[in-house]
């Protein structure tokens, strides 16, 4: 598993950033997104994940969860997107649903 912290004031930028270095790893076989937005809003990052996943063209399953503050906005966001994004409703969930996926 990588573990990557793109922190409380990550742009879409960032985001893309951080999609190209863990797909740069051919043993990546899915991606979690785990944010819990206090600092960081989540449909702010939920407009990074959703622009960085088009801009890198994954490959691999895409699991997110949000949580905190505008985290309606942000899963409205990803929902919209047309983009094959697999949502969760907590950690667990999401674990569950990226080992699913692979």
């Amino acid at each position: 598993a990588n573990f990557l912290d793109v922190g409380g004031g990550a742009t879409k930028e960032q985001v893309v950033a951080a999609f190209k270095i863990l797909t740069s790893d051919p043993k990546v076989q899915a991606i979690l997104v785990n944010i819990f937005g206090g600092i960081m809003k989540c449909d702010t990052i939920a407009e990074g994940i959703v622009a960085a996943a088009k801009e890198v063209d994954l490959t691999v399953p895409l699991v997110v969860r949000l949580e905190g503050t505008n985290v309606d906005q942000g899963k409205r966001l990803i929902q919209e997107s047309g983009v094959a994004i697999i949502t969760a409703d907590d950690l667990d969930d999401a674990a569950t649903k990226a080992v699913a996926a692979i």
